[in-house]
């Protein structure tokens, strides 16, 4: 949204409204201003309105609203506002509302082209004599969602009870995941691990990256294996990465040989019997 787009957007005049006295009693009680979503037509606020803004648009798109900054009394208030968020833009920064008026202050949320689909969060903060609301703000996107995650740089460091298992989950899709993840490995002897990952986080942003680790006490001590690491969104999508761990540096070559002196002495065996029946 370019500044002079969103200049034009924000161009409306504030809108003062009268409201009817109150009653002495409920006068007194009343706090020296509030800020809600402006409510329908004329009337003040009630606790029937909005408490919240709920708006929703697709990528590219300029959505508008109102703050309604309302003093009930009898002498003016002057309340400064701001917006958390850099889609949210107000009319003005402050305003000073007359005695038994609301002021209807514009408001626009200007949603980036190529955000994903979901809900996004945000806030009008309002401030005045010692005073301060926070009214929520939420933009829910629309379009199609893609969901895509991967599995990366799985290894494990130290052996024995200190061994650790290290990962990297990525979300590339464009909507936030919460994927299950799982741990499995196998030996030259069989399966050594099976089970559910910990420390996942509840959701993972789109575009976000996240480093884990998993503590594996009972790792094998002379064994050569090929950890997996298996991630699952919740609609089915699945990613996988696997890495090999060998406890002792000189295990690999020493199964290698081992496995070849085996493979010699079967052969040697072989041509031994040949001859004897020749």
């Amino acid at each position: 949204m370019t500044s002079r787009t969103r200049a034009a957007a924000l161009s409306a005049v504030l809108v003062l409204i009268t409201l009817p006295a109150a009653p002495g009693a409920a006068a007194a009680d009343a706090p020296p201003w509030t800020a809600v979503p402006a409510p329908a037509g004329t009337k003040g606020p009630t606790a029937e309105d909005r408490s919240a803004f709920y708006l929703e648009g697709t990528p590219g798109t300029v959505l508008r609203d109102k703050l309604s900054v309302v003093n009930p009394g009898d002498r003016p208030h002057t309340v400064e506002l701001r917006a958390t968020g850099p889609w949210v833009a107000l009319a003005t920064a402050r305003v000073t509302v007359p005695p038994r008026t609301r002021a209807d202050v514009p408001l626009t949320v200007t949603v980036p082209a190529g955000t994903g689909p979901g809900r996004h969060a945000a806030a009008v903060v309002a401030t005045g004599e010692g005073r301060l609301l926070r009214v929520p703000l939420a933009v829910r996107v629309g379009g199609p969602a893609l969901s895509a995650l991967s599995v990366e740089h799985v290894r494990v460091s130290g052996t024995g009870g200190t061994a650790v298992i290290r990962y990297s989950l990525v979300n590339r899709g464009n909507t936030a995941l919460a994927p299950r993840l799982a741990l499995h490995a196998e030996g030259l002897f069989g399966e050594v691990l099976s089970r559910p990952a910990s420390g996942v986080p509840a959701e993972l942003p789109p575009g976000r990256s996240v480093r884990l680790t998993e503590k594996w006490p009972d790792a094998p001590r002379l064994d050569r294996v090929r950890v997996r690491v298996t991630a699952t969104t919740p609609d089915g999508i699945r990613a996988a990465a696997s890495g090999a761990y060998t406890p002792l540096p000189w295990l690999g070559p020493a199964l290698v040989a081992a496995a070849a002196l085996t493979a010699a002495g079967t052969a040697v065996r072989l041509v031994r019997r040949r001859k004897a029946r020749s």
